[in-house]
């Protein structure tokens, strides 16, 4: 009750920020990123989009991948219009495909551009089941997979740049709290969704996504720091915030849900807030593998805090991403591998 409470009136935290914080409040600590070159996907629309608009105030160069360029161009458009000196690069993406996060990459490292920053914040929640080109649940292959994908394509051009710039490189995954709707085997559940043999529902497949975000941050983390690199990597929660992840289902019951829960809802402002916080807030350096909600660390759920079920995600991963490679020398399921651990 209390939490609720501090949460309506926008009671800082030790951070000094809270529910009510804004993006830009959150960043004037740092009013100069000119130094940082940050990708961020998803920038379309919503949390994405006032997050880029943001980071380029504050002067950061950007690069926002997109399915649509257009909108993409759109997003460009508006901010060099309230920010006529902002350094934006467009490139297209589609997180759901394997193939085109690896072009995107390859599209990124030819530009020679160095990389400090990495906000994996596209989000989908399908209403339908569908089946990416790669033979995997969309919501899973484009909230998770992809990330995990253009995460691990370009690590090593963080490393690079942060021991070239002694700028610590930073990596922020969007997560949900609805990470913690989720229950059971993340492995098996991606099976059966995958392969029809369960009804699918829309809120499971987006929560086990999100989890999947959680459990990616915390062994990446791990990772990272038995490397030595100097790259961080965290996660969060934004808040609750109306955003075009409600697309496919504008009307009267969408519209009746909303007001009801009016009182609890972010601006778009205040939703970017942990985002940009957790990117570029000096008070989170050196920080990994955790959580944050309304700009302070919190703990995720039960299952987000397993390190056994973090490395366990990882392995399929790891399966999932080469499986095309395997596939044309026979094999049949990338779930041959994983479903024993």
């Amino acid at each position: 009750m209390l939490e609720t409470v501090r949460y309506l009136i926008g009671s800082a935290g030790p951070s000094g920020f809270g529910s009510k914080s804004t993006a830009e409040d959150v960043t004037e600590a740092t009013p100069d990123l000119g130094s940082i070159t940050a990708i961020i996907t998803g920038t379309t629309s919503g949390i994405g989009a006032e997050t880029a608009r943001v980071l380029a105030k504050r002067g950061a160069r950007l690069v926002l991948p997109a399915r649509s360029l257009k909108a993409a161009e759109e997003t460009r458009a508006r901010i060099t219009a309230e920010f006529p000196g902002a350094k934006i690069i467009v490139l297209p993406l589609d997180l759901s495909s394997l193939t085109s996060v690896r072009s995107f990459v390859s599209r990124f490292l030819s530009l020679n551009l160095p990389l400090n920053l990495l906000i994996n914040n596209a989000g989908k929640f399908s209403y339908k089941r569908a089946i990416s080109e790669d033979g995997i649940e969309v919501t899973f292959a484009t909230n998770h997979l992809g990330h995990f994908l253009l995460t691990k394509l370009l690590l090593n051009k963080m490393m690079e740049t942060a021991t070239e710039t002694a700028i610590q490189g930073r990596i922020v995954n969007v997560s949900s709290s609805i990470h913690s709707w989720f229950s059971g085997d993340i492995i098996h559940s991606l099976d059966l969704l995958t392969r029809n043999k369960m009804p699918y529902s829309a809120t499971r497949a987006y929560a086990l996504s999100k989890l999947a975000n959680v459990l990616h941050t915390k062994e990446l983390a791990l990772r990272l720091k038995e490397m030595g690199a100097n790259v961080t990597v965290n996660c969060l929660h934004p808040g609750i915030v109306r955003t075009r992840l409600t697309r496919d289902r504008e009307g009267f019951l969408t519209d009746m849900v909303f007001f009801l829960v009016a009182k609890l809802l972010k601006t778009i402002p205040q939703a970017a807030a942990t985002t940009c916080y957790v990117a570029v807030h000096p008070r989170v350096a050196g920080v990994t593998g955790k959580y944050f909600e309304d700009c302070n660390e919190m703990v995720a759920s039960k299952g987000g805090c397993s390190e056994v079920e973090a490395a366990r995600l990882w392995r399929l991963s790891e399966e999932m991403i080469s499986y095309k490679e395997r596939k044309e020398d026979g094999e049949k399921s990338w779930f041959g591998h994983l479903i024993i651990y």
